[in-house]
């Protein structure tokens, strides 16, 4: 197996950057469409037009790009980690913590969705935009341990 994924190695490397990108792009776009979604309701209201269109874009944003762009960063960054025999190393150890961090926050994204789709209004939009910022600092993190792996 691991003689099939040294072949693959930079493929699998490839795929897995493209795949993060995807992601971020989503974690960066649904906070930023949350912010939008309130805004249309303060204006119009629950149950209006534009909260329908903004719940409807939410919803595929999560579907079509964020969850599968997010199984598959999993998958071949744990195929990548296997290769390279990175379990075993502390720079892999702080990527993988704070990557998980970055799957709580699409989770917690994802019940913010749902919690919008009930009429609830956990957050303002200052707020919002302010939680738009975790996704930038856990790449810039990310990207820093893969690069220096400082440890």
């Amino acid at each position: 197996m691991l003689w099939v994924l040294s072949m693959t190695y930079l493929w699998l490397k490839a795929g897995h950057i493209i795949f993060v990108i995807f992601w971020m792009a989503g974690l960066f776009m649904l906070p930023r469409y949350f912010v939008y979604h309130q805004e249309a309701l303060e204006r119009d209201g629950p149950g209006s037009p534009e909260d329908a269109l903004w719940l409807d874009r939410e919803a595929k944003l999560l579907r079509i790009i964020l969850w599968p762009s997010l199984v598959v960063s999993w998958v071949l960054g744990l195929s990548l980690a296997y290769t390279i025999g990175a379990f075993a190393q502390g720079w892999f150890h702080a990527k993988f913590t704070i990557v998980l961090a970055l799957t709580a926050y699409h989770v917690w994204l994802a019940g913010y969705h749902a919690a919008l789709k009930r009429g609830e209004r956990k957050f303002t939009g200052r707020q919002l935009r302010m939680i738009n910022e975790i996704p930038g600092l856990a790449a810039a993190l990310i990207v820093i341990l893969v690069v220096v792996k400082p440890f």
